[in-house]
């Protein structure tokens, strides 16, 4: 009993029930937000089915009008438009017509990149104050025990 450790060799274990509460929340956050995200890009998906094959999936083609956010009249009419809310106008060079794609703004992607930027700010603040309340909490402990242990003698 030289030594001094925790009574704790499990970490999990030592864990107190807010604290495992908050992991749970946590988790539970994070699958919500990720299999909602898939169940919303699979209703997304299968709602603008176009009963052709658009001619810019089998030919060249060349972009008109760049990417563009829809209106919301173009939102609601707009096959193309349902998905991420920004389109292009393109023409196809064998068949020659013009198509509305959908596209991916930069800056929709910019705006994505900070959000998550900030999410992963924000995780590693809650994690750094987690693991300085878990290292106060083991020193508490330790210190206790020495006292006891000084006390014994």
């Amino acid at each position: 009993m030289g030594r001094m450790e925790s009574d704790c060799r499990i970490p999990m274990l030592c864990l107190r029930p807010r604290v495992l509460a908050l992991h749970a929340l946590f988790w539970g956050l994070v699958s919500l937000r990720v299999f909602g995200a898939a169940l919303l890009s699979e209703e997304k998906t299968t709602v603008a089915r176009p009963v052709t094959t658009p001619c810019w999936q089998i030919e060249e083609f060349v972009v008109a009008v760049e990417c563009s956010q829809c209106n919301a009249f173009q939102s609601k009419s707009w096959a193309a438009c349902t998905q991420t809310g920004y389109v292009e106008r393109i023409n196809c060079t064998k068949s020659n017509k013009d198509e509305y794609k959908s596209c991916r703004s930069t800056l929709m992607e910019e705006h994505l990149f900070w959000k998550f930027e900030g999410a992963m700010l924000g995780l590693t603040i809650l994690f750094a104050l987690v693991v300085v309340a878990r290292q106060r909490s083991l020193d508490r402990l330790a210190s206790e025990k020495v006292r006891r242990q000084i006390e014994s003698i």
